[in-house]
């Protein structure tokens, strides 16, 4: 019996010892998971946070790419040339191209956006920067403001400076823009070298020209015109003769009331173009069925600026009761857009129409007249709330046959001063001492990208 009892006792305590020490695996293997998902946890934070100071690096490195392509615009918006434009319009493009398109957006800079290089106006190709040499005795130096839109560029300036050679077809007809801003966006962009004035003049001087007519396709005798006959007035005597043609809309006049044949002519040409556009047969057509046409310039502060309310005194007397014209500018405050929208509501019109007063259908036109932010012209017709329908027509004058013969008409006036016994002096219209002093302003801009 004792031999029994002593046995059951060594039996229980061998389970007893064999139970505890299970026990104590059993939770030597829970710590062991629980120290394993805990190690594992560790590592996932620690990738974690490797993967975001990697995603951390990476931004900081396209914003570093980004902000470097941005300097380098901002270097070349500028309006003076200098020794390194070349090099520095190359290496924006080049620093640009090589950015990923993630990297493009992030383009921003105190002139710099991804439009500077990204924004599609066309084809470049088109165009010809008539920087040619092998210019002969005469030439015929055209200057505008310039556009780095390529299809307006190649359309409105270009499609005025072949009108002028097909009619002179003795003169070198050459280019010049006083934008050097638009001139390197263009060589930037499109790798299209524009003169500028000075350049212009240059070549011209090296090329041996002897006779120097000039044809500005400025819309008035504003700042920029005084300008550029500035420029000229430094090279007159390195010409046997130099003539200086008139702008599109002729001499200023002293007040509102003051209209000419030139005005009248663009009057004509641009009303014409607008309705044959809107599908009417005329100004009268477009007025029974409610439609008024707004025609958009730039505007300025020079005194010249009353060319604006003299075209409005032009459309009146040519009986267009459907005409407004505006400025972007808003100078005199009759022509801003909130009071030409007052008077067209006060008219009565339903429909409006908007269009440019411009050489050209650049960044104003695309942008200020027919462009979807809130301020553009567009919009703030939509927001009136008071008109059935605002349709936009963007195109510039210089592509109008009419402009350009008018364009053709001053050169050959130009032209046939040289044969006068004055016609070797410079155009005297505007003085050049004003014109050192004037405000620059860009009556024909396209923008400063503007423009650009």
């Amino acid at each position: 019996m004792k031999n029994k009892t002593v046995k059951a006792l060594a039996i229980l305590l061998a389970a007893t010892t064999v139970s505890m020490m299970g026990g104590v695996s059993a939770m030597a293997a829970d710590d062991t998971a629980t120290e394993a998902d805990a190690a594992e946890e560790t590592t996932d934070d620690a990738e974690a946070e490797d993967d975001a100071e990697a995603e951390d690096g990476e931004a900081s490195d396209d914003q570093a790419a980004a902000d470097n392509v941005a300097a380098l615009i901002d270097k070349i918006y500028v309006q003076e040339r200098t020794d390194t434009t070349d090099e520095d319009c190359k290496a924006a493009k080049e620093a640009w191209d090589a950015l990923t398109d993630a990297q493009k957006e992030l383009v921003e800079g105190e002139e710099a956006s991804p439009e500077y290089f990204g924004a599609d106006t066309g084809d470049a190709s088109n165009d010809d920067p008539r920087n040619q040499d092998e210019i002969g005795e005469n030439e015929l130096l055209v200057v505008s403001f310039g556009t780095s839109f390529n299809d307006s560029r190649a359309e409105d300036i270009k499609g005025i400076e072949d009108a002028l050679q097909e009619a002179y077809p003795d003169w070198s007809v050459r280019r010049a823009f006083t934008a050097q801003i638009i001139i390197n966006h263009v060589e930037a962009r499109d790798d299209e070298y524009i003169d500028n004035m000075d350049q212009a003049l240059e070549r011209a001087v090296d090329n041996g020209v002897k006779n120097l007519v000039v044809q500005p396709t400025h819309l008035m005798h504003g700042a920029e015109y005084d300008e550029m006959v500035g420029v000229i007035d430094n090279y007159k005597d390195k010409f046997e003769s130099v003539a200086i043609a008139e702008p599109m809309l002729g001499e200023v006049g002293d007040d509102a009331t003051v209209i000419n044949d030139d005005k009248k002519a663009v009057a004509q040409a641009i009303t014409d173009e607008a309705c044959k556009e809107a599908g009417y047969d005329d100004m009268k057509a477009a007025a029974d069925d409610g439609t008024a046409f707004v025609f958009m310039g730039h505007g300025t502060s020079h005194t010249a600026n009353v060319t604006y309310d003299q075209m409005q005194t032009q459309m009146e007397d040519l009986g267009f009761t459907n005409a407004f014209i505006g400025t972007v500018e808003g100078k005199p405050e009759d022509t801003e857009c909130q009071a030409v929208i007052e008077k067209i509501k006060d008219a009565g019109f339903k429909k409006v129409v908007l269009r440019p007063l411009m050489v050209v259908a650049g960044d104003h036109a695309n942008n200020d007249m027919a462009g979807d932010d809130e301020d553009s012209w567009k919009s703030q017709f939509e927001a009136a709330g008071a008109f059935d329908s605002v349709d936009c027509q963007i195109a510039g004058l210089g592509r109008i046959e009419a402009v350009e013969d008018l364009y053709v008409a001053h050169t050959k006036d130009a032209i046939d001063s040289l044969g006068a016994e004055d016609g070797a002096e410079v155009s005297d219209s505007e003085d050049t001492e004003e014109a050192a002093d004037a405000e620059t302003t860009d009556e024909t801009a396209e923008d400063t990208e503007a423009a650009e």
